[in-house]
């Protein structure tokens, strides 16, 4: 972090490792626990690990950072040389991750700009992306925080999943939608509206939601310069084949990434999770 603006993000951002590291990006790891172990996102617990907890049914839960950790990774900052913070994060009507956030910008050492872009995912990921280029190339906090929030306004996050049941369970979707999903047999398609996860249409089979969810996704990309993320969890083929068949129709499509989810998004949505965010530049 040795330019004048530190970019920080969280763990659910999923950026591609040399993605951070080229653009000097830290993500501050949210937690899962299973049990009674608490288990650092990126670290100390995998996808897969997550996945096999779901599958037998163990009690999953996520928690914030807490404020301490946000001091500590701006204090850092601020050694390093920087003179101000941008920090973005995933929505707030989701996690209490931005609150921790504000809690520990207040008594930062340098200007701290907490930012709730209403995302997650690489939906997070992009905005963090276009602050760091801002501050790449010797912008101010401002225009760093500027084009974060530019990016976010226009960014889209789509999503299908198996069962509405792991999202019901940790309350990011009202138990009315989910049972209205299970009652019906439908196959859920799920968008951020808002910064929350709202049920945006009900499909009959899981082949049909996908093919759906491609025809949603291109529809919204239109034809300018855009970037792709495709998301899974424990669904690597489908993602593959949903990205490939995205590149083909999307000719502006300037980077796409694959990329499964850590565990904080998984223990909400759980296995056989396909999502894609439209981010166009």
């Amino acid at each position: 972090m040795s330019r004048h603006v530190a970019i920080v993000t969280d763990s659910t951002a999923y950026l591609p490792a040399q993605a951070m590291e080229r653009h000097a990006i830290t993500a501050v790891p949210l937690t899962v626990v299973i049990g009674d172990r608490a288990l650092e996102e990126g670290t100390e617990i995998s996808a897969r690990s997550l996945a096999e907890a779901l599958q037998k049914r163990r009690l999953v839960t996520t928690s914030r950072p807490a404020p301490e950790v946000f001091a500590a990774t701006y204090r850092a900052a601020a050694e390093a040389g920087a003179q101000g913070v941008v920090s973005l994060h995933l929505s707030g009507e989701i996690s209490g991750t931005y609150d921790a956030a504000v809690l520990a910008a207040k008594d930062a050492p340098v200007p701290v700009r907490v930012v709730d872009t209403r995302m997650v995912g690489m939906a997070l990921g992009f905005c963090a992306l276009a602050a760091a280029e801002v501050a790449d190339a010797g912008g101010s906090l401002d225009e760093a925080v500027a084009a974060a929030e530019k990016r976010a306004s226009g960014t889209s996050a789509f999503f299908y999943v198996d069962t509405l049941d792991y999202l019901r369970r940790g309350g990011r979707i009202g138990a009315a939608q989910a049972l209205l999903g299970s009652a019906l047999a439908v196959k859920p398609l799920l968008e951020l509206e808002g910064g929350r996860i709202e049920l945006r249409e009900k499909v009959r089979t899981a082949s049909k939601a996908i093919a759906r969810l491609e025809e949603i996704a291109a529809e919204r990309a239109g034809a300018g310069a855009v970037d792709i993320a495709v998301h899974h969890l424990s669904a690597p083929e489908r993602a593959a084949a949903l990205a490939e068949r995205l590149r083909e129709r999307l000719p502006g499509v300037e980077n796409l990434q694959v990329t499964e989810v850590g565990a904080v998004i998984g223990a909400h949505t759980g296995p056989g999770l396909l999502a894609v965010v439209v981010s166009p530049r």
